[in-house]
């Protein structure tokens, strides 16, 4: 497969539209929970049956910035690809292995540049 191969097309928009629906519960899921926590006390954090609502907020909070992140990181690879330079890391501008990006079609750096990106200064 090369980069302007129609089939990375694909796989681009089969990934954004299951985040893009991962987003829309996480989203809906979150709206239930503001009017849950409406018609409740402030002070959940005792209750034994269960997840604290401030607890269930925090993760569908953090869930819901990790898809649109990755909505973000989706719609970038979808413009390197228009633009050609998909398939290459956006730092050093090396090819990055086809089963990378199978993987994580939406990469946009090799392992050595991503490692670099994550360790500490």
């Amino acid at each position: 497969m090369t980069s302007s191969d129609p089939n990375w097309r694909q796989l681009l928009a089969d990934e954004r539209a299951y985040a893009q629906s991962r987003a829309d519960e996480l989203r809906d899921s979150l709206d239930a929970l503001i009017r849950k926590r409406q018609n409740e006390s402030d002070d959940d954090e005792h209750d034994p049956e269960g997840d604290s609502l401030s607890s269930q907020w925090s993760m569908l909070t953090g869930l819901l910035e990790s898809s649109k992140r990755q909505l973000r990181e989706i719609d970038e690879a979808s413009a390197r690809l228009a633009e050609g330079a998909y398939g290459f890391c956006s730092s050093c501008g090396e090819p990055i292995p086809e089963g990378q990006l199978m993987a994580r079609p939406f990469r946009a750096h090799c392992v050595e540049c991503a490692k670099t990106r994550e360790s500490p200064a």
